[in-house]
């Protein structure tokens, strides 16, 4: 393959999946890593795409760069429902409990499948067991506010528009005064050494008390978020219990993960 078709498949792969590391391109072309440096120099001078520490993204992800949660709930639906699915088989049923909800795409796809089971099988509710969730977040209360065998807590703040969440103090002390069973998170980004990252700080202040409040720790992440790393940092991989993501994480998160004792379930 010559090297000007290679790189084009390289782009074309930058393009699809956000961002490719060095070690799976060798592996991929069959070629050394030094000529996959190479590669991505030359794609990194034309524009195409930007070099980072271990691989290469799109040339327009900065680590600032955030989408409204309503470009984001369109984003990879097959994905994030199949996540949704995984994290709804750890919430037990007919028992009473604690979960607090993140704000975002995929933890809203877990509302609403928590929603549509408590209207499904109300026996629960009628058993006198309440499930008790707590969140931060705007479209989340508006899908549980009814729903039956539901205690719903909101925790308030100042909400910011583009991602409909509360955050500020007010939102972190909430936070620290709770002690759910689980928390499912969601991330903008899950690096093997910067860890799980946000773009901006306020959300990721917010995220870190959520973080060191709950029993267990569920980060629910669709692959475009593999390897990425955004602007602050909000939690190390040793602060999780379970990633529940949509494809296998490359050989280098794979590795920070195992050594962290992070359960990854593949959905």
């Amino acid at each position: 393959m010559f090297a000007e078709e290679r790189q084009q498949k390289i782009a074309e792969l930058v393009a699809g999946t956000g961002r490719v590391s060095v070690t799976m391109l060798a592996e991929r072309f069959r070629i050394t890593t030094e000529t996959v440096r190479r590669d991505l120099a030359t794609l990194e001078t034309t524009g195409t795409v930007r070099r980072v520490h271990g691989g290469a993204v799109a040339a327009d992800r900065f680590s600032t760069t955030e989408e409204s949660i309503i470009e984001r709930t369109i984003q990879r639906p097959d994905q994030k429902i199949r996540i949704a699915q995984a994290a709804l088989a750890l919430i037990p049923q007919a028992t009473s409990g604690s979960i607090l909800l993140d704000a975002g795409s995929t933890t809203e796809a877990l509302a609403d499948l928590i929603s549509r089971r408590a209207a499904v099988e109300p026996s629960a509710a009628e058993a006198g067991a309440e499930l008790v969730v707590i969140t931060h977040a705007v479209p989340i209360a508006a899908k549980l506010s009814s729903a039956p065998g539901i205690a719903l807590q909101i925790l308030g703040g100042r909400v910011r528009g583009l991602t409909q969440a509360a955050v500020g103090q007010s939102t972190v002390e909430a936070a620290q005064r709770m002690r759910p069973d689980i928390a499912f998170i969601g991330t903008n980004g899950i690096h093997p050494t910067f860890g799980l990252s946000t773009p901006d700080p306020e959300e990721a202040a917010v995220k870190a008390a959520f973080v060191h409040s709950a029993r267990r720790i569920v980060v629910l992440a669709d692959s475009s978020k593999l390897d990425a790393e955004t602007l602050v940092q909000f939690a190390s991989l040793k602060d999780l219990d379970t990633l529940i993501t949509d494809s296998e994480p490359s050989p280098e998160l794979a590795a920070a993960l195992t050594e962290a004792g992070v359960d990854v379930v593949i959905a």
